[in-house]
């Protein structure tokens, strides 16, 4: 039987946020506003930077972001299921890093997948680890 390691949970977590993010339920009047453009030029870069004297546009910018982090994730859940299945167990380091960015973002955004989804899922892979600490100590 094919287990279910980190790595699978974390590229299902990347598909499902851009697609998530295009729908309507979340940025899909953005997208359709980036489609309308064949997504060239969504924004206006630095012009729109506060400090240049420009007008951030926000609802874009979190689009793109959250469109973004998904993309980001797969390719990170990819290296992890790789590692996972090559050495067995995942770096301390990468479990402590990956539960401080996302009690970060559970900061940053309490009402969102970071809280119901990626926290329990640090925390799983931290009992993991622990587990796995354990287990070759004894």
């Amino acid at each position: 039987m094919k287990s279910i390691t980190n790595g699978k949970i974390l590229v299902f977590f990347g598909i499902i946020h851009p697609l998530l993010g295009i729908s309507p339920f979340a940025f899909g009047e953005q997208f359709a506003g980036f489609a309308g453009q064949f997504f060239f030029k969504i924004s206006e870069g630095l012009f729109e930077f506060p400090l240049l004297n420009g007008q951030m546009q926000y609802d874009n910018f979190a689009a793109c972001w959250f469109f973004y982090f998904g993309i980001l994730l797969i390719p990170l859940g990819l290296l992890v299921h790789y590692v996972e299945k090559t050495t067995g167990n995942l770096p301390k380091n990468f479990v402590w890093t990956y539960l401080i960015v996302v009690l970060i973002g559970v900061y940053m955004i309490p009402f969102s997948g970071m809280t119901f989804l990626m926290l329990p899922h640090a925390i799983y892979m931290l009992v993991q680890q622990r587990k796995l600490t354990i287990k070759t100590h004894s």
